[in-house]
């Protein structure tokens, strides 16, 4: 159907006819006498189609006296609207030149609009979207040295203001009180708008929406005629009062009438009520109520594009949820709030929007049904027609909680823990760590932290590098290595020597046994492109902890790593504010470090060296002991100490002691020693029943 929006008409000083926007809904300041002509090229007869819109044919003969073309009516006039003296000449003021150029610099061609009024035209910055539409609100101030514009297109939103010259202040503190102060809305009523009852071909299109003549009828569901074109108007109505009027043509253009309150649709619906549910549409309100909710309300302005990024505005100022505020009476006494905005992206944004202005603490939300694998039907006009008015209902009445940053219930990871019972995610119970010895006490769990220390050159690096190997070779895990005390080469040697099993010299320590080949070689160094990648500061700087993990969760996207290694503490950039304590700053440091392994799915080894240790007699230090701040046992997930012996007379020198001293997490191990052999030819640790290789 091809059905014309009611634009209002403005006869401008230079005899042009200029068409306003529907979207200008501001009252000019200076009352001139109105007039009134039929002006039959702007309301050309045509004939209705909805074949469009119905899915049912509709006979030709019904609703025809209602749409019988009456030449001689004149369509009824739009309050608000100036029609200005066509005779009168204006001779512009060197204010209104200074204006008009200001204008024109940031691309608003006035043309012959005068002062002391609001004019419609084309904004600059959005073009009117696709139709087109003269969407840009312009107000010159009735003396003429100053003016303001915003447009009215929801995804544009451009405003602003300027003075034609710097020293006019009071035109802006004019402009600053226009629309805040002492604010006059229009009176209206149903004869002045020129409404009359729904015709029987939108009684038809109502009817294939699943929208009743008798719910239309309670909600004073009406329609206004242009000469043979009608469009709908649904009645803003507070007390049972005409307040406002909003208008829906067949292609689905919106517009309202001007200077009028702002207020829900459906607002005497929710008058008292505890519960109340919020829709996006006129249409969806009415749905509701065909599924058995009348205490259900309908914005008047439709979604935002996206959610604002900015802090809400004070609500003088928040002039796109000015009807909010100016039903706040309405909306205090409720507890629980139903947002059933539609299921499109400005939906959704609209429903976080309205939560945070009405608090979403007492908000919830619904999910529409799916209609096919993929697509959910978008809104409740959408659910009613296609699966009826208990569809719509039980989708209400299943509303869930509105969710709360940081507060949540247990049911939100239903699907986790069904997973972790089930053993579905991988490596609930951790991976082991290649030792027997070890493995019924310390197992890798991704996600958690192990804190490793112990006095210097007992192995704790060449520990954690070989416990890497064991777990690149039984699961594929890879890994970012943060190693500040290796150089590259010196690292990569360690490691070769671990995965191949064979020294990478010949010399001295490797003497007695074979030299790895070339071939392996070059295999190793595939191994270690593919397994391990590198966080180095090559500079003279000190890393700190923040710039280690932002590479190391740059490492965790692109390349997939399972594990990262800080090794060691003392190797980092520890400055802090002057009023933070070392205690306090490891405990933040330790809190960024637990968050990245959590929230990546990343198991962190932290080698942290002890204190000096002056009384020390040869055994394995004390998580206690290491330096900085007892944190580091309170907050890891595993507290590991490495100790080797040195006293022959206490046994093989190259025996390693693991001492698990921590382990939150009882599935994955307890605290308990194990006993490793070291090969200090290859760098391998093996258990103690292991024959190391002979020379």
């Amino acid at each position: 159907m091809i059905l014309l929006p009611y634009r209002r008409i403005v006869v401008n000083n230079s005899n042009n006819f200029v068409m306003g926007s529907k979207y200008f809904l501001h009252k000019p300041s200076i009352t001139l006498p109105t007039i009134y002509k039929s002006i039959p090229v702007l309301f050309k007869t045509q004939r209705l189609i909805f074949s469009a819109f119905a899915s049912k044919p509709i006979s030709p003969n019904r609703g025809t006296s209602s749409f019988s073309y009456r030449p001689q009516r004149i369509p009824p006039p739009v309050s608000g609207v100036m029609l200005e003296d066509p005779k009168e000449d204006i001779t512009e003021s060197d204010h209104e030149k200074a204006l008009k150029q200001k204008l024109s610099q940031v691309g608003i061609d006035i043309g012959s609009c005068g002062p002391g009024q609001y004019n419609g035209l084309l904004c600059p910055m959005c073009k009117g979207g696709g139709s087109n539409e003269k969407s840009l609100s312009l107000f010159i101030t009735p003396d003429g040295h100053a003016a303001t514009w915003t447009c009215f297109r929801a995804k544009c939103g451009w405003r602003g203001g300027t003075r034609a010259f710097a020293d006019v202040r009071t035109a802006f503190a004019d402009m600053r009180r226009i629309g805040k102060v002492n604010k006059k809305y229009r009176q209206i009523t149903e004869e002045s708008l020129g409404l009359e009852p729904l015709c029987d071909v939108l009684l038809t299109y109502f009817s294939e929406r699943m929208i009743s003549r008798e719910t239309l009828r309670r909600n004073a569901v009406m329609q206004q005629r242009h000469g043979d074109q009608v469009v709908i108007a649904f009645t803003y109505r507070r007390d049972g009062a005409l307040v406002s009027c909003k208008y829906r043509n067949m292609t689905k253009k919106f517009w309202q009438e001007a200077d009028t309150l702002k207020i829900f649709y459906g607002l005497d619906d929710i008058k008292g009520a505890s519960d109340i549910i919020i829709v996006e549409g006129e249409m969806d309100k009415l749905a509701m109520e065909e599924a058995g909710f009348r205490n259900c309300v309908s914005v008047p302005d439709g979604a935002p594009p996206s959610i604002s990024d900015k802090d809400l505005p004070p609500v003088e100022k928040d002039t796109k949820y000015q009807y909010l505020w100016n039903c706040k009476e309405y909306l205090e006494k409720a507890s629980r709030i139903i947002l059933a905005t539609d299921g499109d992206p400005p939906g959704q944004a609209l429903a976080e929007e309205l939560a945070r202005r009405l608090g979403r603490e007492r908000c919830w939300r619904v999910t529409w049904p799916k209609k096919s694998t993929i697509d959910h039907f978008k809104d409740a006009n959408e659910v009613l027609m296609c699966l009826g008015p208990g569809a719509l209902r039980e989708v209400i009445e299943g509303a869930e909680l509105y969710p709360i940053q940081g507060l949540f219930n247990f049911n939100n990871y239903f699907t986790e823990i069904d997973a972790y019972y089930h053993q579905t995610i991988g490596y609930e119970l951790g991976v082991p760590t290649g030792w027997r010895s070890l493995n019924h006490l310390y197992n890798v769990v991704p996600g958690e932290l192990t804190i490793v220390t112990g006095v210097p050159n007992s192995g704790k690096s060449e520990w954690i590098d070989a416990l890497l190997c064991n777990l690149n070779h039984s699961v594929g895990w890879k890994f970012a290595l943060c190693s500040m005390e290796n150089r590259v080469r010196e690292h990569a040697r360690k490691l070769l020597e671990k995965h191949i099993k064979k020294p990478f010299f010949d010399v001295r320590y490797g003497e007695s046994v074979e030299r790895m080949s070339a071939q392996e070689f070059e295999e190793g160094k595939q191994w270690l492109s593919d397994t391990f990648f590198l966080i180095r500061c090559e500079n003279d700087c000190l890393p700190n902890i923040d710039w280690v993990l932002s590479l190391a969760k740059a490492a965790v996207l692109r390349h997939g790593v399972n594990g990262l290694v800080i090794d060691p503490y003392n190797e980092l950039d520890h400055q802090r504010p002057s009023s933070q304590t070392e205690t306090e700053y490891v405990s933040q440091m330790l809190t960024k470090i637990k968050r990245f392994a959590q929230h990546h799915s990343c198991h962190v080894w932290f080698v942290a060296h002890p204190r000096q240790l002056h009384h020390w007699v040869g055994g394995p230090p004390n998580l206690y002991d290491i330096s900085g701040s007892a944190h580091f046992i309170n907050k890891c997930d595993n507290g590991i100490v490495i100790h080797r012996n040195r006293d022959p007379s206490a046994g093989p020198v190259d025996q390693v002691q693991v001492c698990v001293r921590k382990v939150r997490n009882k599935v994955s191990g307890t605290i308990g020693d194990a006993f490793l052999s070291y090969d200090r030819v290859t760098g391998e640790f093996m258990d103690i029943d292991e024959h190391p290789r002979k020379g």
